[in-house]
């Protein structure tokens, strides 16, 4: 027996039925943020009475005891110049080994992007005691520029989207250029760029979010108060607060609304690169 439904109607019924599950799902997903967040305005015995409550009596008194007392405005400008920099010069790296890959194709190229993958089937763990070694031997230990060199190693995730996604650009405008004169590093700027925009935000987006979210490396590079991270300012009032959850709960939401607001404002180009660079492929 058929349906007495048109095509059209059938279609807007299927959508609602998704639009459902979704909203569904991401209720379920926002309850422990809730929870957090909305903690944060309350006190011990308010939080104990009732977690999942709204705030009877709102206070901002765990947002003013973590920013007066708590060295929290000085982590987020060491984990801001950490995550900055550092995610640049990744970038950079590994755009510019990915261009250089695909001008130079041979052998050579060929067996080091065969090496190059190596780093993604060695673990991280492995390779502690000797990069802590070389970040000892240069002095590098306990400081933000260790943290920046160690994140470099992120290049070769950035170089192994980029290449895949300049593989599609038409091949063509590079030999114009050079016939116009251009040189390598001019077609690098100028063209190539502009070309690999959506990849290049797609990948500053996953590194930003990986490097400033990062919990292992400060925590092994990092001894100094003054120069530790957000994340570590997350892990030191775990055991500081433990006995004071709505405070805790202060310090973690304060560490996620940069990141937080980054990932919102970015949304749409994590999704357009991402399109972008299957349908290069």
């Amino acid at each position: 027996m058929k349906s007495g439904l048109t095509l059209s109607q059938r279609e807007r019924i299927r959508a609602a039925v998704r639009s459902v599950v979704v909203i569904a799902i991401a209720l379920i997903c926002a309850v422990p943020l809730y929870v957090v967040v909305v903690n944060t305005f309350k006190n011990s015995g308010d939080m104990a009475a009732d977690p999942f409550g709204l705030p009877v009596h709102p206070t901002l008194e765990n947002y003013a005891y973590a920013l007066e007392n708590l060295p929290i405005v000085q982590a987020t400008v060491n984990t801001l110049i950490v995550t900055v920099v550092g995610v640049f010069f990744m970038v950079i790296i590994g755009a510019l080994a990915a261009y250089g890959m695909i001008q130079k194709k041979s052998r050579l190229t060929a067996g080091i992007g065969a090496f190059l993958m190596l780093s993604f089937v060695i673990p991280g763990q492995t390779l502690l005691i000797p990069q802590y070694k070389m970040e000892a031997q240069f002095g590098l230990v306990d400081s933000l520029l260790g943290l920046i060199v160690l994140y470099l190693g992120g290049a070769t995730f950035c170089y192994f989207l980029i290449v895949q996604y300049m593989r599609g650009l038409p091949q063509e405008l590079f030999e114009a250029a050079r016939l116009d004169g251009a040189s390598p590093l001019r077609i690098f700027w100028q063209i190539v760029l502009p070309l690999i925009r959506p990849i290049l935000t797609t990948v500053v987006v996953f590194e930003t979010m990986w490097t400033w979210n990062d919990f292992m490396t400060p925590n092994i590079y990092i001894s100094s108060t003054e120069k530790q991270t957000l994340v570590l300012q997350v892990f030191n009032a775990m055991g500081q607060f433990s006995t004071n959850w709505p405070l805790f709960m202060t310090i973690t939401t304060i560490a996620l609304i940069p990141v937080f607001l980054f990932f919102i404002f970015c949304q749409k180009w994590i999704v357009a690169g991402l399109v972008a660079g299957s349908v290069k492929g």
